[in-house]
């Protein structure tokens, strides 16, 4: 359409065809389009838009801004407007996804610069907002910094959009704004007067805020939906974006509104339906799983975590399977805040997740230092600390949220194999062994392009660590240190031997053997500090055996075992009955060995104890308890709290007894 064609917003019903609605685009315009891979990303306009140009009809010299990469790696997204003419500059956070527009990049066909993925979320509410640009330190130090290229990928891009300021005698970054003519969004559904909302999509991504930066540009506002609704009819707390701010709405053919480019449609990454990750399956014990067991180790207990693309993901996996997901909460950029973060092509999506915050709110959380521990990828890293995944050689990946993400964590760990390219290892009783060795260095003499800085990690005092399968560094003052070395591997042959650089190297401690074994690595206990005989406390002024089982869990017999033996051997060594007070709250009881553990706490009770109190909150725990205490003539007394437990002991306390020595009986251990 010519410029006075241009759809008006107060136009009634404003849904049109996809050939209609991207008519609307002129020669030069700049397009933002949302996406974060598949998810949100607008195909069915993005579809149009390219067959439109493909026909002769325009529009030519587009710009493109985009935080996450809208695409699938290969052809989908963003990918296919990497057509010669009809785009002239891009402005992405994340590249990998769309490597067609990376390799124009490359090339040199096109203006392209990469900001990190946060910084171009948020300069969508600045234009919005028309503020004097965005101001962040996020970039110093890395290749977004004007001093070591400020994000520009190629010659051809000659225009500052980074410069270095000073305020109150600090260094800061400031990212400059320019408008944004056309914004292509997508939701769920749509009312004929453009209201969106957005209940079947994973994200809500930027959608309202770079409506938003559309609208105040004087541009336009294009949204793609998969269903349409009468007008008045969607509830005012569900619309994502007002009608006010939409233009055109498109309904989509099914095949171009997947919820994300792996799964059409899953009813649990909206967050309306909860599934039990008990039931998720576990990774196979190789290079990957082996890095992100040592990885969950540094898991903070009640902590907010960031865990990145690559072998960062399989830490999820790791934690599902070890039961601490339930102490964590994991988070993932584009807004998920809890559940279960999925990777691949679903990445970006979370099962179960507790909120979805819009992507750019995200990174205000995420800048301000809220992340307890970040968990990235490791592709490159040099003799200063310093890591590179954004570039390499002829393959643009991009910075995405990487560098948000990694200047800000207060606790901060790099996750990837030693080497790359045909790696191969053998894992014997909890040791590990070289089978075959990578044909590519990942620790450098320096890396191709900076996205993380060591040197200003360390001075700023941020703990980092960088883990492999076969060895741990740490990042300190002095420089890159070998902290760790796994059961099986010679320092000299498998690990200097293959780095171009010699990292301090004092007294490196065996990494756990438990990384290199099948079997769980009970990380739970550890991570808690709390072994069973931790969770005993005796009072022997009161003759009061404390037993706290908050958040314990039996699933197996030999749990059941476990529980037995430590009660014996405690209550032996006081060598009278006791008084039990025992804390179930956040216990957890595998049904099929129910039956083994109550027998067991009869024999116990039998055996040990003066009176036995137990309490908890949970209402259907103490019904649980009740019944099983009382189908074994046990008292079925299971109070709400630690008080009432206490006073009920204390009124039944009787004369101790010595306790009898007899063997256990063998059915509840062998059940």
């Amino acid at each position: 359409m010519a410029d006075g064609q241009r759809m008006p917003s107060g136009l009634k019903n404003k849904i049109v065809t996809a050939d209609e609605a991207v008519a609307i685009v002129r020669d030069g315009d700049m397009v933002a389009v949302s996406g974060f891979v598949g998810i949100g990303t607008p195909d069915e306009l993005i579809l149009a838009l390219a067959k439109r140009f493909s026909e002769g009809q325009g529009p030519r010299d587009l710009g493109l801004m985009f935080a996450a990469a809208p695409g699938d790696g290969k052809d989908r997204g963003l990918n296919r407007l990497a057509l010669p003419g009809l785009i002239r500059r891009v402005v992405g956070g994340h590249w990998s996804l769309v490597p067609k527009l990376g390799a124009m990049a490359i090339e040199g066909t096109i203006e392209a610069y990469n900001l990190p993925l946060g910084v171009v979320s948020h300069l969508y509410r600045d234009i919005a907002a028309k503020t004097a640009g965005h101001i962040t330190k996020v970039g110093l130090h890395t290749f977004v910094d004007p001093r070591k290229g400020g994000g520009k990928l190629n010659d051809r891009t000659t225009e500052d959009l980074v410069s270095l300021i000073d305020l109150h005698g600090e260094p800061w970054l400031h990212y400059r704004t320019f408008p944004v003519n056309v914004a292509l969004i997508r939701g769920t559904t749509a009312d004929p007067a453009g209201n969106i909302t957005m209940e079947r999509e994973a994200l809500t991504l930027d959608n309202l805020a770079a409506a938003m930066a559309a609208k105040n540009s004087g541009g336009f506002v294009i949204a793609q939906v998969e269903r349409i609704a009468e007008n008045g009819s969607l509830a005012p707390r569900e619309v994502t974006v007002p009608g006010v701010l939409v233009d055109c709405v498109v309904l989509s053919k099914p095949d171009n509104h997947h919820q994300t480019y792996a799964t059409p449609y899953n009813h649990a990454f909206t967050g309306r339906q909860r599934v039990p990750l008990d039931r998720i399956g576990t990774l196979p014990l190789d290079i990957r799983k082996v890095i992100a067991r040592r990885c969950a180790f540094e898991l903070p207990m009640g902590g907010v975590v960031n865990l990145g693309i690559g072998v960062p993901e399989g830490v999820a996996k790791v934690a599902a399977e070890e039961r601490v997901l339930k102490y964590l909460t994991l988070t993932a950029e584009p807004g998920v805040i809890g559940g279960l973060p999925q990777g691949g092509l679903d990445f970006g999506a979370a099962l179960n997740p507790s909120a979805v915050l819009h992507q750019n709110q995200q990174f205000d959380f995420y800048d301000g230092g809220g992340l307890d521990l970040a968990c990235l990828g490791l592709a490159e890293t040099d003799a200063e600390g310093n890591v590179n995944v954004s570039r390499f050689g002829t393959k643009l990946a991009g910075a995405g949220g990487f560098i948000n993400i990694s200047q800000n964590a207060k606790r901060l760990v790099f996750a990837g194999s030693f080497t790359a390219g045909g790696l191969d290892i053998g894992l014997t009783d909890g040791t590990l062994r070289i089978l075959k060795e990578g044909r590519s260095k990942k620790f450098v003499r320096a890396v191709e392009q900076v996205t993380f800085s060591g040197a200003y990690a360390a001075e700023r005092g941020q703990p980092v660590l960088y883990v492999t399968e076969r060895c741990v560094f740490r990042r300190t003052a002095e420089g890159v240190e070998l902290v760790e070395v796994a059961p099986g591997i010679d320092i000299d042959r498998d690990i200097l031997a293959h780095m171009d650089f010699a990292p301090i190297v004092r007294d490196p401690v065996p990494m756990d053997p438990r990384l290199f074994r099948e079997e769980a690595m009970g990380l739970e206990h550890w991570l808690l500090g709390m072994s069973l005989s931790e969770r005993l406390s005796y009072d022997s002024e009161r003759n009061t055996l404390f037993a706290n089982y908050e958040g314990f869990q039996v699933r197996t017999v030999e749990d059941v075992d476990l529980v037995r033996r430590e009660f014996e051997r405690t209550c032996q060594q006081i060598g009278k009955r006791v008084h039990l007070i025992a804390n179930y709250d956040g216990f957890e009881l595998d049904p099929a060995v129910a039956e083994a553990y109550f027998s067991m706490i009869a024999y116990l009770e039998s055996r040990y104890y003066a009176t036995a109190s137990r309490y908890t909150t949970s209402a259907f725990m103490r019904l649980k308890l009740g019944a099983s205490l009382q189908s074994r003539d046990l008292a079925p007394h299971v109070f709400e709290t630690r008080a009432e437990a206490q006073a009920r002991s204390t009124a039944r306390s009787a004369p101790p007894r010595a306790p009898t020595q007899p063997s256990p009986p063998k059915e509840p251990l062998d059940a």
